[in-house]
């Protein structure tokens, strides 16, 4: 074997040689005084005593029992021992309640499905909308404005948006079904993207969408960027921090006198996002170019 491992070093340095035939180079140096290479512990057989297959599932069954489920390993050992009866050390109960996830917890317990990511796709304008609604601030504290806004995925152009002292799900029914006329949207073709808050996941809106032809897609439950291109409008942390999103425009208020107040704001500025704003997300095109082509 050292022999091999010098024929092959005068084609490569030691070290990789070592690796090639799963040796220890510091090993080799070392035989070059003492002896052969000896190899790896991974190499060397088991242990005798170590428990097989069946005498693991034996133990795992015991830990697992009505009797020991609640029960730690070392408390588990001592019973038996008491009633003279050893089925392993403590370490190796452990080890075995590694080797099938059970060390924190071994009743049956209800397990969540896992949900996969939404994969928002969209080639052309008026195929995927997302939604979301956001507080303003009112004119006292604990006082709020709630707005809806519905976002086209391809060309980030605001299709529809309200202001309302309150969030609700009818709300979103007038706005959904309003903006699919204007836009003059088909059935089957539209999918409207929102996390799962109350208004999005009612079912009187999902009965309105079954009628217009709309497929619905939610967000992954506890989980809150699934809806990144509604919450960059809110959010600069979502948006790259950019000063374009609503909250950090220079004509942004603190708070809003009133509900009207809140409204006349909104008329001036989602004209200016859809006509004027240069987006960085668009080529530093404006929305109403890459939406009305």
């Amino acid at each position: 074997m050292i022999q091999t491992v010098e024929d092959l070093s005068q084609c490569v340095p030691i070290r990789w040689a070592c690796q090639a035939l799963g040796l220890s180079h510091h090993a080799l140096y070392r035989s070059r005084k003492t002896g052969p290479v000896r190899t790896r512990a991974k190499d060397t057989p088991g242990s005798r005593r170590a428990l097989n297959a069946e005498e693991k599932a034996q133990v795992r069954s015991t830990l697992d029992s009505e009797r020991f489920a609640d029960q730690a390993p070392r408390e588990i050992y001592a019973s038996l021992l008491d009633e003279g009866s050893y089925l392993c050390s403590v370490s190796s109960m452990y080890r075995i309640l590694r080797e099938n996830q059970e060390v924190r917890e071994r009743r049956n317990q209800l397990r969540h499905p896992s949900f996969a990511k939404p994969e928002l796709l969209a080639t052309a304008p008026n195929q995927v909308w997302t939604w979301d609604v956001t507080k303003l601030l009112g004119p006292v504290k604990w006082t709020y404005f709630y707005l809806y806004v519905l976002l086209d995925l391809f060309s980030r152009f605001v299709v529809g948006w309200l202001i309302a002292p309150h969030e609700s799900s009818e709300l979103a029914q007038v706005l959904i079904a309003e903006s699919c006329t204007r836009q003059n949207i088909p059935p089957q073709q539209l999918t409207i993207h929102a996390d799962r808050g109350a208004a999005m996941i009612a079912k009187p809106l999902a009965a309105l969408l079954a009628d217009l032809g709309v497929s619905e897609s939610h967000s992954r439950p506890h989980v809150s960027n699934d809806n990144p291109f509604s919450e960059a409008q809110f959010t600069p942390a979502l948006a790259g921090g950019a000063r374009e999103t609503m909250k950090y425009q220079p004509t942004y208020p603190r708070r809003f006198g009133s509900l009207p107040d809140a409204r006349s704001w909104a008329q001036a500025f989602f004209p200016w996002y859809n006509f004027e704003h240069h987006h960085s997300g668009l080529g530093l095109m404006t929305p109403a170019a890459v939406h009305l082509g």
